[in-house]
Formats: structure tokens, C-alpha cells, sequence
């Protein structure tokens, strides 16, 4: 006969299979709490917990980086005058005491928001560094872009500004001055809300930085909306033989921005003299631009607009105008000179186009303009 003593003795010595797995998920809810303490105390690291071939596992991992900053703020509190006097300095060493990357001045007119917007977004897509954006719209605007667009934060201190009033050329050579503070800009591109690009980024960048000229449009234009808006008082500074006429949608290189913001001789006549049916924005670039600095102009924009319904106005297009046929017929339609050479590409932007075309010029992006390449 066995001894009940014995036999409780040896049940004792050796725990049940209950016994044991009770005792282990003590010690592991135990080292489990006692780690997630210490994470929370220090908050240098967080854990993942994984489970594999029924084992338990902590793994822990350095946080991810923070998200980049936002964009310092461009309203740098600065007149006009100090403004212009700021931006007008220039570096006699040429060499860059630092490493410098060219970029291109996407300088935006605006009456509010630049409406469309989505579409540039993709158009910048992956070319951080080599872009700068400013936008310049009417003061009474409250609006702000979503933190994820580019234009976040790319407001500048703008006036009012009317149409057809000189005014328009003081809000250019604001984001020219604005611009010119960063000295990696090295080439100038004004826009509208309604503008579009053609072709990606980097064959617009590339058309630009190559280019040996400016694009500025300038020509001599006989009849009332030409010469006919030259007024005798703009002489002897300025005389009916050297007026000029254009589209104020300019691409231009950091010299000619530099001498823009710097005049001090010709556009104190526009603002003197050119008033009513004298519009600054269509004739003060392409006559001081023809005056001074025509040997490297190509005296003709790279933004195209249609005409050919008339009136003071170029056409707009909504989205029954958008198809592919229409879009490569302003990529490639035309035929021009570029650095000496013949070549089909004559425009790099378009306008005017209405929000509601919005959707197929994202829907078209791709396949015609290629922004995914």
C-alpha cells in the first residue's frame, strides 16, 4: 500500500502542466507591463509586438523622423522701397561660398487662390529643390492652401491691384524683389491662377536653364491699341519710335530681373504718364526690355493664349474644351527658334483655364504632359 504522505510529497516537487503555464504568463504580463512603463517614461523608442511560431517577441525601433517644417513665412514685413533696395544687391564674388542648385521663380498673380492648384502639384511632384513659389494675390484674400500643397505658406505681402492699371507692374516687380532674395533663383517665370503647364517639370527646367535668351514678348504694333496708346509726355525718356507692345507673361533670367526691379529712369514714366487706356503690364517690359536689353530677348513669350475670338481678353477654356488633340496642338502646333535652332517647342504654358477643367487636365496629365516621367 502506497503512503499518502509520499504521494503528496512527490506532487509537490512536480507542478502540474496548469501550474506551469499560470507561472509563465505571470512573468511575461509582468516584463510585459514593467517595458511598456519604461517606453512611456523615456518615449526614445517605441515596441511592436509580434507574435511568431506561437512565441512572443518585442521589438523595438527609433521613431520615425518628425515631418519636415513648414515653409518660413514670406511676409517679412519690408516695403516696397526696402524691399527693392534689398533684392537689388549683387554679389561681386561669383563664386558661392556655398553649394548652390539653380532653381526657377514660379512667380503666381492671383486675385485669391490659385485654383488650380492640384494640377501643379503633381507637376512639382519630385523636384524638390530645384523650384521656388510665390504668390502674390489681392489683400482682402483670407484663404491658405492645405499644409500639403506647395503653395502653403508661398504667399507674399501683395497690394490691391487693378486690371489694367499700373499697379499690376508694381505687384510683377514685388515678386520679382521677393524672389530675387534667394540666390539660388536663377531663372523667372510669371503665372496666373489660370495658367497650366505643358510639359513636365524637368523639360521645362531644362528649356529654361539652356536657353540663351529671355522671353520677353515685344513688338512694334501700328493703330490704337499699339501706338496709339503712346502718350507725347513719356518723351524724351521714352519716344513713339521705341514703344512696344506685349504680353505681360514673362520668362526671364536673374540679370534681367535684377534690372527690372532696379529701374529707376523708365518706370517712374509709366507711372507718371500711362493711365486709362495705356496699359502698363502690355507695354512697360516690352519697351524698356526692347530699349536696353533686346540683344538677348526673343521677343516673344512662352505662354500661349487664344485670341481668335476677339475682344480685350483671350478665350477661356472649361472642360468640354480639354482633350488630347487640343493639348498637343499647344505643345507642338507652332513652329519657333530656340538657342539658334528650329524647333516645335514654342510654348511651356497656356492659359486661360477654368477650374471646372480642372479634372481632365489631371485626367490628361499623364499620358499627354507626362508628369509621371
Amino acid at each position: 500500500m502506497k503512503n499518502p504522505l509520499s504521494a503528496a510529497v512527490k506532487r509537490a516537487s512536480f507542478p502540474s502542466p496548469m501550474a506551469n503555464l499560470l507561472a509563465h504568463l505571470f512573468f511575461f504580463i509582468s516584463g510585459l507591463t514593467f517595458g511598456i512603463i519604461i517606453c512611456f517614461h523615456f518615449k526614445s523608442f517605441s515596441f511592436n509586438l509580434q507574435v511568431t511560431n506561437g512565441q512572443f517577441s518585442i521589438i523595438t525601433e527609433q521613431p520615425s523622423s518628425p515631418p519636415p517644417p513648414p515653409p518660413p513665412s514670406l511676409m517679412h514685413g519690408m516695403r516696397d522701397e526696402e524691399l527693392l533696395w534689398k533684392a537689388s544687391m549683387a554679389p561681386k564674388i561669383q563664386e558661392f561660398p556655398f553649394k548652390r542648385v539653380p532653381k526657377i521663380a514660379f512667380m503666381f498673380l492671383t486675385k485669391g487662390p490659385v485654383v488650380l492648384a492640384p494640377l501643379w502639384d503633381r507637376f512639382f511632384k519630385g523636384s524638390q529643390g530645384l523650384y521656388s513659389i510665390y504668390v502674390h494675390s489681392d489683400p482682402s484674400f483670407n484663404g491658405s492652401e492645405p499644409e500639403g500643397s506647395v503653395f502653403y505658406g508661398r504667399r507674399i505681402a501683395g497690394k490691391e491691384v487693378q486690371w489694367g492699371n499700373v499697379n499690376m507692374v508694381e505687384a510683377e516687380r514685388r515678386l520679382l524683389a521677393n524672389a530675387l532674395l534667394d540666390f539660388s533663383n536663377q531663372y523667372f517665370v510669371l503665372l496666373s491662377e489660370s495658367c497650366i503647364p505643358l510639359y513636365n517639370f524637368s523639360t521645362i527646367y531644362s528649356h529654361l536653364m539652356e536657353s540663351s535668351h529671355n522671353f520677353v514678348e515685344s513688338y512694334d504694333l501700328p493703330g490704337p491699341v499699339g501706338r496709339g496708346r503712346y502718350s507725347q509726355e513719356m518723351g524724351p525718356t521714352i519716344t513713339l519710335d521705341k514703344w512696344r507692345k506685349g504680353s505681360q507673361w514673362f520668362q526671364i533670367d536673374r540679370n534681367l530681373a535684377m534690372e527690372i526691379i532696379s529701374d529707376k529712369t523708365y518706370f517712374p514714366v509709366f507711372q507718371n504718364y500711362c493711365s486709362g487706356s495705356c496699359y502698363a503690364d502690355e507695354h512697360y517690359l516690352p519697351t524698356f526690355v526692347s530699349m536696353k536689353f533686346g540683344e538677348r530677348n526673343a521677343n516673344r513669350t512662352l505662354t500661349w493664349v487664344d485670341w481668335s475670338r476677339g475682344g480685350p481678353h483671350p478665350s477661356k477654356f472649361i472642360r468640354t474644351d480639354i482633350t488630347k488633340e487640343f493639348l498637343e496642338k499647344m505643345r507642338s502646333g507652332s513652329s519657333c527658334e530656340y538657342n539658334g535652332a528650329k524647333t516645335n517647342i514654342c510654348f511651356l504654358f497656356a492659359r486661360k483655364f477654368t477650374l471646372n477643367a480642372l479634372d481632365r487636365l489631371l485626367r490628361f496629365a499623364p499620358s499627354v504632359m507626362h508628369f509621371d516621367n
